[in-house]
């Protein structure tokens, strides 16, 4: 995995987002639009905001708890933090301009 991006396996979620930003990434293996979602993020928006912004990749099928405790209900979403809140989310593929956008309005 890239450099700036975390493959959540289970550790204290409220503390991973509890600093800075954080962009919520939820995927699933079988899901085509989730792999060009993380090309996105990794190849497009982690190099224009490198050193902003950590990245935390949730697999939904490994960690159907934190999803339905979000409210996940559907994949590719997003989910951008700020300290511990929750500012914006994003349901479906999106494109790096309007990541890069949000990233860098907090």
């Amino acid at each position: 995995m890239a450099d700036g991006i975390i493959d959540y396996s289970g550790e204290d979620f409220d503390a991973l987002v509890a600093q800075g930003i954080t962009l919520v990434d939820f995927w699933a293996t079988w899901c085509g639009p989730c792999q060009m979602q993380g090309k996105i993020i990794e190849q497009q928006v982690l190099p224009e905001v490198a050193g902003k912004v950590k990245v935390v990749k949730v697999n939904i099928d490994e960690q159907a708890d934190l999803a339905v405790r979000l409210g996940v209900m559907s994949v590719p979403m997003l989910f951008l933090y700020k300290d511990g809140q929750q500012v914006e989310s994003y349901d479906g593929l999106q494109r790096a301009p309007a990541l890069i956008q949000a990233i860098q309005a907090l």
